[in-house]
């Protein structure tokens, strides 16, 4: 592929994952990446995603353990930013 798409895509992938989880760090862009395809499997062929589930019970555990963490870091930032409204009106 092009490198410079390449460069762009990761730093919309991070700046995503920054967002999403009020972290930019490699280890967390890495989950935000499965968290996202495995997401839109899920969303787009979930006969594929129930397959691959029941065919891995413990990397169903992992997906799930990931999309609680992700939800967590999301409602800890979303929190964050409500409170920096409330404190800053403008």
């Amino acid at each position: 592929m092009n490198p410079v798409f390449d460069r762009e895509f990761d730093a919309l992938v991070d700046k995503f994952a920054e967002l999403l989880t009020g972290q930019s760090t490699p280890g967390t862009v890495e989950k935000v990446k499965k968290w996202a395809i495995y997401n839109h499997i899920h969303k787009t062929m979930p006969a594929l995603a129930s397959h691959w589930n029941q065919s891995h019970p413990e990397a169903k555990q992992e997906i799930r353990k990931l999309f609680e963490e992700i939800k967590s870091m999301n409602e800890a930032v979303r929190a964050e930013r409500d409170q920096s409204v409330k404190s800053n009106p403008e």
